[in-house]
């Protein structure tokens, strides 16, 4: 139970970071009142960042939050343990709002 506790607390901590990820942009959309322009300047921004090799953020997580897309690759479980949603969530939620 002792090992769990602290994974547990973690995980619950990195779905919160998502949460607020997906309330910021609700409230972006609602101020702007056009979702569309946000998920177009989320799509843009993606695409770029794709394009640009994050090797300081690789060897420093830490600084993951502070990026306005997820620098870092990783793969499998890491929905669980990301601090950020995936842009194309993002998106998706912002042209549900149209």
């Amino acid at each position: 139970m002792m090992i769990l506790a602290p994974l547990a607390g973690m995980i619950i901590q990195m779905a919160i970071s998502r949460t607020r990820e997906f309330g910021a942009d609700r409230g972006g959309a609602e101020i702007s009142g056009d979702p569309e322009a946000l998920a177009s300047a989320l799509a843009k921004i993606d695409a770029y960042a794709r394009g640009i090799p994050m090797h300081t953020a690789e060897q420093h997580p830490e600084t993951a939050q502070m990026m306005i897309m997820n620098p870092l690759s990783g793969g499998g479980l890491r929905g669980l343990f990301s601090t950020h949603p995936s842009t194309q969530d993002r998106i998706a939620r912002l042209r549900a709002m149209r």
